[in-house]
């Protein structure tokens, strides 16, 4: 029998995650790439806490007075803004990174509860068009997919600058994931690795960008409202850029979101929290007189009605969710408990979607493990995702005497760390004190 070695003491610095990495490094001699998000622990939505009615409020009775969540996005310049029975969108997503399937799915569940779904980089397939009631066009820095038939057959479009999981940086599919159809959108040779670009090829600037925005416009007759999209870095400042650009929407992406694949060290170093980046945005928004006017999506580590009636009460006109979406289809589900731990890997933690191996059939390009996705079913199961999410966000929204999601705001809030509070620009629960504000 060995007697435990107790003077044994793992380093904060150099523990074993980190001795790993070194050494997988100085074997392989190249990056870490991997899809999901940012596994750190940052300051998030579960730091901060409501302030329910009880004397000095009143509460709305669950079963006899109604709390709405409609949304309408883009109705500044458009002459065809979407109008949404709920304020929780689906992010863009790519086919290519995603199965058929899966595109197919997130069209459906979106449309039997009256919200939108977003394309993602590679284009618009028939499956996305034909089961999406409301869908939003990504125009990307690649252009891959892109056609103006397409533009006109979208109900909004979304200019995509940056996203919060790689701001600055773009994204990658690798060659096992080129089949004949996704290299047919994109224009690529098949199973051939392609890194997507970081910036659009034909701006330097928000000058260029906003005559940008009126070539879409005019392709589209001005019927389509536009929105762009950033990665949560210098927030503030993008955000007034945007809006004098000339855009009818601003989604603003966590560090949280996830992504089909990219470097670790992206993932994990660049950007910020989505809850330091509403704040500036909704400033930003205040400051130049169109809060509510332009509507801000936001989106990084969506995952409940609480997290959706947060992101509300700091100023948010909607979210969207993209990792919680894939998993609400089955991505990640104990039914594959034993085709995940063939992968090296587990339910609940496999983030390698970009060898495209998904046995759940969501990030997958191979025929036969897309078929166990079965595009109705997953609609149906990520619809029932978004009814509990409306629910649970009108039952705070309720709580705090709001007869609307909309109207939440940051007095209904609290913050449980000194952290969250100075970037969530709430007091610290039990007090007045906002950290850097008085």
């Amino acid at each position: 029998m060995t007697t435990p070695n107790t003077r044994l003491r793992e380093s904060a610095t150099f523990d074993r995650g980190v001795i790993a990495e070194i050494q997988r490094a100085a074997e392989t001699g190249i990056y870490d790439i991997r899809g999901w998000g940012a596994k750190r622990k940052l300051p998030h939505f579960d730091d901060l806490l409501f302030l329910g009615a009880s004397m000095s409020r009143y509460p709305l009775e669950g079963y006899r007075e109604k709390c709405e969540t409609d949304v309408v996005l883009g109705d500044t310049h458009a002459k065809f803004p979407l109008h949404l029975d709920i304020p929780i969108t689906i992010a863009g997503m790519s086919f290519g990174a995603l199965s058929g399937q899966a595109k197919e799915a997130l069209g459906r569940g979106a449309s039997e509860v009256g919200t939108s779904t977003t394309t993602g980089d590679g284009g618009m397939t028939p499956e996305e068009r034909g089961q999406s009631k409301n869908l939003v066009y990504q125009y990307l820095p690649s252009r891959y997919g892109m056609n103006p038939d397409d533009l006109r057959k979208a109900d909004a479009i979304e200019i995509v600058l940056g996203q919060g999981a790689k701001p600055g940086g773009g994204g990658m599919l690798l060659g096992q994931k080129i089949t004949e159809r996704v290299a047919r959108m994109r224009t690529l040779p098949m199973g051939v690795d392609q890194r997507s670009a970081c910036r659009h090829p034909d701006w330097t600037g928000p000058d260029d960008l906003a005559i940008k925005i009126i070539e879409l416009r005019e392709i589209t007759n001005w019927e389509k409202p536009i929105y762009i999209k950033v990665g949560a870095t210098r927030t503030y400042y993008d955000v007034k850029l945007a809006v004098k650009a000339g855009a009818d929407v601003v989604v603003v992406d966590g560090m949280q979101g996830g992504t089909a694949a990219t470097q670790d060290v992206f993932i994990e170093h660049v950007g910020i929290p989505t809850l330091a980046a509403i704040p500036q945005a909704v400033q930003a928004l205040q400051e130049m007189g169109v809060h509510r006017k332009v509507q801000l999506i936001v989106s990084g580590g969506i995952r409940s009605g609480a997290d959706v009636a947060k992101a509300m009460a700091l100023g948010a006109d909607a979210v969207a969710i993209g990792t919680a979406a894939l998993i609400a289809l089955g991505d990640n589900s104990p039914r594959y408990a034993e085709q995940y731990e063939e992968l090296g890997s587990a339910a609940g933690f496999y983030d390698d979607f970009q060898a495209g191996r998904d046995p759940a059939g969501i990030t997958t390009q191979d025929p036969e493990l897309s078929k166990n996705l079965d595009p109705v079913a997953g609609g149906r199961r990520l619809a029932n995702y978004l009814r509990v999410l409306t629910m649970e966000a009108q039952t705070l929204a309720r709580a705090c005497g709001k007869s609307h999601l909309r109207n939440l705001e940051p007095e209904d809030l609290v913050a449980l760390t000194v952290e969250a509070s100075a970037m969530a620009r709430v007091p610290l629960a039990g007090t007045n004190w906002i950290p850097g504000r008085y």
